[in-house]
């Protein structure tokens, strides 16, 4: 059995703890696919110090070189698109076509971001002297500690990794301890490309090492997407140091369905954005706020098509959820199915696992829709990561926004509805980072700015486009007098 190796100035290096813990594949957990190290304090204190010296020399290369390493890496992720894709769906349980989708993402953020290496520009600004130039030029922070979760391992440290290189930080990289072999690879990949020793480091290791790395004098930003706890927790120690973070937490996204709506689209988005990726996405559907007129014409749709869907194990054909990603994650499903039944909500379809004897090992939950969800219903406020969905009326629009807005999270929203009056409303009022219309709440643009407002994030910056950029430098104005 393989045990996996960080990688730390240019060489894979084995961990110099000895504790392991078992990569278990999600869809049959008698599958152990490697060993993953539980690295230590010395681990991590080697790669930050290797970051830190490769610093130096990684910010000397122009930006447009920077990105030509990013423009290899991207043509050898298109080479190796389908290893990527089986990986993806071996070891976090996500069906095959949504990994391949993943790794086109991912393919194109890299395209992207090698691409701002050539617009990295200073501006000009005007002076009140005409002898004085002044002048607001771009450089890098230094090391970059990023830390992602499992449910998307490698679109998510591409949006991260990426830009921070171009900007010309170095960086080091924690992954999941759940999906750290997708990120091994990606790792290979970069350093297949040329990439100077140092200037990415990976360290496979438990959640704890995350403060004192934070706190290295090295460190001069951290980004992070992951559950609002763990973000909040990693923020007050960031904020300890006055250092910047980039947090990307959590959601509890609402679709608004109004009267005048296509409901069968409606219900159509409804599926979609709440079960694909067997709802693991910060950007899932996780509410259905729908005008009481339409309630049960659109409930009934709404069943029907979820009817359609089918579980199973990733690889196979015709399967449209896979399993969650381990058994934690669908324990707390489960538990937060059976409070939300304990609180009054009635279970339309789903609400339990697969009794398959194909799927007993697997980590599987049936879609799940509940319906008569209250306002003041723990299942209406709190994230459920999982194939849950909830269904809640709405007496008007202006019900169904205040309903959308009563939650701490502010990701993603959606609206279906043919009236451009209401498109605005809701696209003002709506208090969220990303509003769409008559589309899923998932999915995302790499050539747009995504964030949320309030507890989905820790402030304006954003994540991808190229204002993702900004935050991976500091502005230095110069003055030149002739």
């Amino acid at each position: 059995m393989e045990t996996l190796k960080n990688y730390i100035d240019g060489r894979w290096v084995s961990s110099q703890g000895t504790a392991t813990i078992p990569d278990i594949s999600p869809a049959d957990a008698r599958e152990i696919i490697a060993l993953v190290p539980q690295s230590t304090e010395a681990d991590a204190q080697s790669a930050l110090e290797a970051a830190q010296k490769a610093f130096a020399a990684w910010k000397q290369v122009s930006a447009p070189q920077r990105g030509q390493i990013l423009f290899k890496a991207a043509e050898k992720l298109e080479a190796k698109q389908e290893d990527f894709a089986q990986l993806i769906s071996r070891e976090m349980g996500k069906t095959l076509a949504d990994a391949r989708k993943e790794v086109v993402y991912a393919m194109n953020i890299l395209r992207f971001y090698a691409g701002e290496g050539t617009r990295l520009n200073g501006t000009l600004v005007a002076s009140d002297s005409p002898d004085i130039q002044i002048q607001l030029v771009p450089e890098p922070l230094g090391v970059v500690l990023v830390v992602t979760p499992w449910n998307f391992p490698l679109s998510i440290p591409a949006w991260k990794i990426a830009p921070a290189l171009v900007a010309g930080n170095t960086v080091v990289f924690k992954p999941s301890s759940d999906t750290p072999l997708v990120a091994a690879k990606f790792i290979e990949l970069l350093q297949e490309c040329g990439l100077p020793a140092g200037v990415v480091n990976m360290v496979i290791g438990p959640g704890r090492l995350v403060p004192g790395m934070i706190h290295h004098p090295a460190v001069k930003a951290v980004t992070f997407t992951g559950s609002t706890y763990v973000g909040r927790l990693i923020y007050a120690e960031a904020s300890k140091d006055m250092k910047p973070a980039l947090l990307e937490m959590g959601g509890k996204n609402p679709l608004i369905v109004l009267d005048d709506a296509d409901l069968d689209e409606a219900a159509e988005l409804a599926v979609r954005g709440a079960f694909g990726q067997t709802g693991q996405a910060c950007t899932a559907t996780s509410r259905v706020i729908v005008q009481s007129s339409v309630l049960q014409a659109f409930t009934e749709k709404l069943v029907e098509k979820t009817k359609l869907l089918r579980v199973g194990n990733p690889f196979a054909d015709g399967v449209d959820l896979g399993p969650q990603a381990n058994a934690g994650e669908r324990e707390s499903t489960l538990e937060a199915i059976r409070d939300a039944i304990a609180e009054g909500a009635s279970v339309l379809i789903g609400g339990d696992v697969p009794q398959t004897p194909d799927l007993e090992h697997g980590f599987y939950v049936n879609p799940t829709i509940l319906g008569n969800v209250k306002r003041d219903m723990h299942i209406a406020k709190e994230e459920v990561f999982g194939p849950v969905l909830c269904l809640m009326e709405a007496s008007s629009i202006d019900d169904a926004i205040a309903i959308a807005n009563d939650v701490e999270y502010g990701l993603s929203s959606a609206v279906c509805t043919k009236d451009l009056s209401r498109v605005a409303k809701c696209s003002r009022e709506i208090e969220a980072g990303v509003v769409k219309v008559n589309m899923t709440t998932t999915g995302t643009s790499f050539q747009a700015p995504f964030g949320g407002f309030k507890s989905s994030s820790s402030g304006i910056n954003k994540e991808l486009g190229r204002e993702a950029v900004d935050f991976y430098c500091r502005s230095k104005t110069i003055y030149v007098k002739s």
